[in-house]
C-alpha cells in the first residue's frame, strides 16, 4: 500500500478522501491556496502545504506546484478528486514520470475520453449505441449548417473538451444556429483551452442516467448499477438518486453492459462513470465518459455498500476489486443525494459565499452529509458553489423520499443562502415524486 497520498483538491471531496485514507491507514498530504487555509480538510489532514493565492490558476490547477508538494513531502501517490485536474491526461503524466501512482485511468483512457468528439467514434465502433451526432469536430459554420440540415432540428452543439454544461447550446431552429455556434466556441475556449465542438441531435426530453464503473490490473471490470441524474439546471446536476426509477432490471443489465464494453473499448482502469441519455421509448445512447470519480458517488455507495474512494486507492496499488465475489449486484434499498450549493435561488442562482454563522445538520437513521462546512467557516468566492451533499437512504424510494423531507427541513445554515429550499420544492412536485423528471424538470415545473 501506499506510503503517503496528496489529494489534489479542496472541499467535501478532500475531505472525504483524507477519511479514505485514514480508515486505509494511509497518511494523507493535503495541498491548499491562500483561501482554503482554514478548510476542514487541511486541518484533519496528517500534513497539509500551501501551493499559491486564492486563484486556481495559480494553485490547485498549477501542475508544478502540486507535482513539487508531492515530491518534496514524500508522497508516493496522487488522489486528484473531481474538477481541477482530474481529468487532465498532463497531469496524469507528469505525476506518473515523476514516479508516482496516479489515482485513476491511464492518461491514454482520460485523453480519448476526454475528447467528446474521440469518444463518441470509439464507442461507435465498439458497438456502443450513441446519438447521431457528426464525425469529429466541425470547424465552420457551412459544416455545422450542413449537418442540421441533414439530421433534422434540434441539434445540440457540444465542447469537445468539455464538461458540466460549459460549452453547450441547444438549436431549436435554423435562425439560432449562427449565435449559438459561435457562442459555443468562445465559451469552450474560455473554460477548456479548446475552442472544437461537434453537433448531435438533440434528444428531446430524455432522462440522464449513468453507469458507475470499476476496472483493476487483474482484468476484473464491474459495473455498480445506475444513478438518475435528470433533475438539472442549464446541464447541471441538482439532484441523483440510485437506483433509477425508470430502469427495469432487464434495461439496467444491457446499459451495465453497454458501459463495461465502452471500459473494455479504452483499456480503462479504476473508477469512472459512462454517461447515457434514455428517450421516452427506453433507447438508450452513450453521452460521455468521466474518467473521475463523481460528486454523486455517494448514492452507488449506499446501495451498494461499498466505499468507491477505497477501492479507487486500492486498485491503484495493484489489488484486485475487493468485491468481485458480489457481482452482479442488486440495489439494496434508494438513495438520493441533494446538491446544497452557496447560491440563492430567488436571485438567479447568484453565488452567496460569506461567513457560516451557524450551521446545524439533520441525523438520524439513512442520513448522511458529506460537507467542509463549519460554524465560523468563510466560503470563499473563488471555488465552484458546492459546499455540502445530503444524502438519504430508504428501504424504498418512498421511504427515502419521506426521509429527504424530513432531513431537508432540518438543515439550518446561517450566513449564506443555499439551494436546500429548492429541494423542499423539488419534492412537493408530484412529477418528481411519481419518479417521472426528465433533463427538463425544474423548466417545465418550477
Amino acid at each position: 500500500m501506499f506510503k503517503k497520498v496528496l489529494v489534489a483538491n479542496r472541499g467535501e471531496i478532500a475531505l472525504r478522501i483524507v477519511r479514505a485514507c485514514k480508515e486505509l491507514g494511509i497518511p494523507s498530504l493535503v495541498v491548499y491556496s491562500e483561501a482554503d487555509a482554514n478548510t476542514m480538510a487541511v486541518r484533519d489532514a496528517d500534513e497539509a502545504v500551501k501551493i499559491g493565492p486564492a486563484p486556481s490558476s495559480q494553485s490547485y490547477l498549477s501542475i508544478p506546484a502540486v507535482i513539487g508538494a508531492a515530491v518534496s513531502r514524500g508522497a508516493d501517490a496522487v488522489h486528484p478528486g473531481y474538477g481541477f485536474l482530474a481529468e487532465n491526461a498532463e497531469f496524469a503524466r507528469h505525476v506518473v514520470e515523476h514516479g508516482l501512482a496516479w489515482i485513476g485511468p491511464s492518461p491514454e483512457s482520460i485523453e480519448l475520453m476526454g475528447n467528446k468528439s474521440m469518444a463518441r467514434i470509439t464507442m461507435q465502433k465498439s458497438g456502443v449505441p450513441t446519438v447521431p451526432g457528426s464525425e469529429g469536430t466541425i470547424e465552420t459554420l457551412d459544416e455545422a449548417v450542413s449537418f442540421a440540415d441533414a439530421v433534422g432540428y434540434p441539434v445540440l452543439i457540444k465542447a469537445s473538451a468539455g464538461g458540466g454544461g460549459r460549452g453547450m447550446r441547444e438549436v431549436m431552429t435554423p435562425g439560432e444556429l449562427e449565435v449559438a455556434f459561435n457562442s459555443a466556441r468562445s465559451e469552450a475556449q474560455v473554460a477548456f483551452g479548446n475552442s472544437d465542438v461537434y453537433l448531435e441531435k438533440l434528444v428531446l426530453r430524455p432522462r440522464h442516467i449513468e453507469i458507475q464503473v470499476l476496472a483493476d490490473n487483474h482484468g476484473n471490470a464491474i459495473h455498480l448499477c445506475e444513478r438518475d441524474c435528470s433533475v438539472q439546471r442549464r446541464h447541471q446536476k441538482l439532484i441523483e438518486e440510485a437506483p433509477s426509477p425508470a430502469l427495469t432490471p432487464e434495461l439496467r443489465e444491457r446499459m451495465g453492459d453497454a458501459a463495461i464494453e465502452a471500459m473494455r473499448a479504452t483499456n480503462y482502469v479504476n473508477a469512472g462513470t459512462v454517461e447515457f441519455l434514455l428517450d421516452e421509448d427506453n433507447n438508450f445512447y452513450f453521452m460521455e465518459m468521466n474518467t473521475r470519480i463523481q460528486v454523486e458517488h455517494p448514492v452507488t455507495e449506499e446501495i451498494t455498500l461499498t466505499d468507491i474512494i477505497k477501492e479507487q486507492i486500492c486498485i491503484a496499488a495493484g489489488e484486485p476489486i475487493s468485491f468481485m465475489d458480489k457481482v452482479p449486484f442488486s440495489p439494496i434499498g434508494h438513495a438520493i443525494e441533494f446538491r446544497l450549493n452557496a447560491e440563492d435561488p430567488e436571485k438567479n442562482f447568484m453565488p452567496s459565499p460569506g461567513l457560516v454563522t451557524s450551521l446545524e445538520w439533520p441525523g438520524g437513521p439513512g442520513v448522511r452529509v458529506d460537507s467542509h462546512l463549519y460554524a465560523g467557516y468563510a466560503v470563499p468566492p473563488n471555488y465552484d458553489s458546492l459546499v455540502a451533499k445530503l444524502i438519504v437512504w430508504g428501504q424504498t424510494r418512498e421511504e427515502a423520499l419521506n426521509r429527504a423531507r424530513r432531513a431537508l427541513g432540518e438543515v439550518r445554515i446561517e450566513g449564506i443562502k443555499t439551494t436546500a429550499g429548492l429541494h423542499l420544492k423539488i419534492l412537493d412536485v408530484e412529477a418528481f415524486a411519481r419518479g417521472e423528471a426528465r433533463t427538463d424538470f425544474l423548466e417545465r415545473y418550477l
